[in-house]
């Protein structure tokens, strides 16, 4: 399926404009990317749920590349935007696939709003339990440096966009596999990124420190199917934030890809393509 099959579309949902991406029919599986990406981050999977028979949503998140940039940016208004536009679209549950900091919205989403989840699939984000444990090891204490440096005003917007960003774009490049990125994916990201800058996605960081996410004790049991792939070189988030996660998910599968990086399903497209179909034929049965 070329990128022609993508049908571009925007909904006010939750105060803001946001655009959205759309491929296939079927069930729907909503794709929530990270940062600094766009949904385009998503390509590869949109292609594949779409040819398999299912309908692939991937939002622009709040503050991202065409989706407008007002706040606020806790974790609540962000998860009310993905409920907001499944709302929109009429869709009363989904299957959710999240990403990094998407990873983070959709375990939250797994926890608070479970009924309206079909699956769950986290590509290397830890469930905010275990993150809460591991990050204060000075390991990933010390992976993790840049959401500190993200708190200080305006600077690391102004490091971010030097050089037009290609800085950013050389550093996505260096941590994958040789071929990972096109010339045409990184025309993408550098649009996305030049567009309003990613002082959006830089606010999540900030939010989070001022509202961190509220998570009851004890905590909610994830009790929807849940897939958790992880890279093994992931540079920010250790391997190890993937052990325990099982007592908070009543239904979890772990699969580990050896010597693949945090931008896992850029990557190894055909791997995480894969194990996500898997997943979602045996949780719509």
């Amino acid at each position: 399926m070329s990128s022609d099959a993508f049908q571009h579309r925007e909904a006010t949902v939750n105060g803001i404009r946001m655009h959205y991406v759309e491929a296939g029919e079927g069930e729907p599986v909503v794709l929530l990317h990270g940062f600094p990406e766009s949904w385009y981050s998503w390509r590869h999977q949109l292609r594949a749920l779409a040819g398999a028979g299912y309908r692939a949503i991937a939002p622009d998140q709040r503050g991202y590349n065409l989706t407008e940039a007002n706040g606020p940016y806790d974790t609540e208004t962000l998860q009310a935007d993905i409920l907001c536009l499944m709302d929109h679209l009429g869709i009363e549950r989904a299957h959710v696939v999240g990403h990094d900091w998407g990873g983070a919205i959709a375990w939250l989403l797994a926890m608070q709003h479970g009924d309206r989840l079909r699956s769950l699939t986290v590509c290397n984000l830890p469930h905010p339990a275990v993150f809460r444990k591991g990050v204060r090891r000075p390991r990933q204490a010390l992976r993790s440096w840049y959401v500190l440096f993200f708190q200080v005003p305006w600077l690391p917007e102004r490091l971010l966009a030097a050089q037009g960003y290609h800085r950013l774009a050389r550093m996505m490049i260096r941590e994958c596999r040789p071929g990972t990125f096109t010339k045409d994916d990184i025309r993408e990201f550098l649009a996305g990124w030049r567009r309003q800058g990613l002082s959006g996605g830089i606010n999540w960081y900030r939010a989070v420190f001022r509202h961190p996410p509220r998570i009851p004790d004890p905590v909610p049991l994830v009790t929807v199917p849940t897939l958790l792939i992880w890279g093994d070189e992931d540079r920010y988030l250790g391997r190890e934030l993937t052990e325990g996660t099982e007592e908070y998910v009543a239904n979890l599968r772990v699969e580990h890809l050896p010597g693949v990086s945090h931008w896992v399903q850029q990557e190894a497209p055909d791997e995480v393509n894969r194990l996500l179909l898997d997943h979602l034929a045996a949780a719509g049965q």
